[in-house]
């Protein structure tokens, strides 16, 4: 969440922010109001207790009558400090959550929506073809590399089997990823897929995201997580780090999920968005000072993972109003896509600056004491790659040649065959 004590002395910071995404300003006066309110009930009620306590000394010393009255006082008090204490609970939890519905404070990122994002950079030349282009479905179905009617048959829509050179293709783009990361010094990780409602609330997942994420309700009360991300997150909950020697770098290797809610019609056809996929996540804690340029470094990362499947891309800075709830500011890379004639997301790095540490409670020791650190998060490598790559190296012959950054990964091999 964001600092109260920014939204207390710079209240119109704030509401700035939220016109930046294009929500109501208001919000900001909620939490206002509850803190105003908070801090006044919590005020009445010490002094109810100082009060309560000069009784006390009193009723050792009064006597006979006197002695009555100031026990009836002392009753009164005691009931006036518990209705007191009960409204000052009451208040602070309606300030949080008021506070806690505020978005992170978007640090450079255009204003406005979805539509409102800037270039930053074009990658690569889109390629040209001398054959009718072919959607990678059409192409995987070739290759016998991807079975979504069998997928469908077993799990529902959006689901699919990945068998022979589509499940090897995956393979080597996450461990052609985690080989990039560990390279990088990065630690690599193998996550929880299950998480508890704290974890994911922390994280910024839940609240307007809830309809996004799996939940299994009953006696569990866990949720299944969209991105490695939410672990890496909670792995350091209600911790002090050390950041001397720079930052924490991790690189999460997990399933994930997502209920695609608010999609219907979109994308229904191949692997571009399903519910369930892989996915190699880099999360780095980092001092507030360093996190702008280590989100640069994350952003380069997914460059050089890139450059290994040889897809032409585009780096998009992303709208304001188009932000998780976490995030400050965030770039995704889409990669060109053939079949569709646009551009779509492969990749996306956010830099989350202290919001999620703040509700998670993960900070670092300063001169100046403790405070909460920088948490940033980026793809490199996930299931939707194998898409651009079969669509942008496609050959008329319904054969894929390999990108020769993945090779190694696939034993040297060079290109995929369809299968009669």
């Amino acid at each position: 969440m964001i600092d109260l004590r920014l939204l207390r002395e710079n209240p119109d910071v704030v509401r700035e922010a939220q016109k930046a995404r294009r929500r109501d300003p208001a919000t900001v006066d909620a939490v206002l109001e509850s803190d105003v309110a908070w801090r006044e009930a919590t005020g009445a009620s010490e002094s109810a207790r100082a009060e309560q306590k000069a009784l006390g000394k009193q009723v050792a010393q009064a006597k006979g009558e006197e002695k009555q009255a100031v026990l009836a006082r002392a009753k009164e008090l005691a009931a006036r400090v518990k209705e007191l204490e009960a409204q000052t609970s009451e208040l602070i939890a309606q300030r949080d959550a008021a506070l806690r519905r505020i978005p992170n404070i978007a640090e450079g990122a255009p204003e406005g929506l979805e539509e409102d994002f800037e270039v930053r950079e074009t990658i690569g030349e889109n390629p040209t073809f001398d054959f009718p282009v072919k959607d990678h479905l059409e192409i995987a179905e070739g290759l016998r590399a991807i079975d979504m009617a069998r997928g469908a048959k077993v799990s529902g829509a959006r689901f699919y089997f990945l068998r022979g050179v589509g499940a090897q293709l995956e393979l080597a783009i996450l461990n052609s990823a985690m080989e990039l990361a560990t390279s990088a010094g990065f630690t690599p990780m193998i996550t929880p897929t299950l998480v508890l409602p704290e974890t994911m609330e922390g994280t910024g997942f839940l609240g307007e995201h809830a309809d996004e994420v799996y939940h299994l309700d009953k006696d569990d009360d866990l949720y299944l997580v969209g991105t490695s991300e939410v672990p890496l997150a909670g792995y350091h909950k209600d911790e002090v780090l050390d950041l001397s020697d720079g930052p924490l770098r991790y690189a999460g290797w997990s399933t994930c999920y997502r209920r695609e809610a608010g999609s219907y019609g979109k994308d229904t056809r191949g692997i571009i968005r399903v519910h369930q996929f892989q996915k190699v996540e880099m999360f780095s804690c980092c001092r507030i000072e360093d996190s702008y340029e280590e989100h640069e470094r994350l952003l380069g990362w997914e460059r050089e993972m890139l450059a290994r499947i040889d897809v032409p891309y585009r780096i998009i800075d992303t709208a304001a109003g188009d932000l998780g709830t976490s995030a400050a500011r965030k770039f995704d890379c889409e990669a060109w896509m053939p079949s569709q004639n646009t551009y779509r997301e492969l990749t996306s790095t956010s830099n989350c600056t202290q919001f999620q540490a703040r509700r998670l409670n993960i900070r670092e020791r300063t001169e100046d004491g403790l405070r909460p650190v920088a948490t940033l998060n980026g793809t490199l490598g996930t299931t939707r790659f194998i898409a651009a790559i079969l669509e942008n190296h496609q050959q008329s012959d319904g054969s894929v040649v390999v990108p020769e950054g993945l090779r190694p990964f696939l034993g040297g091999r060079e290109v995929f065959e369809p299968i009669a």
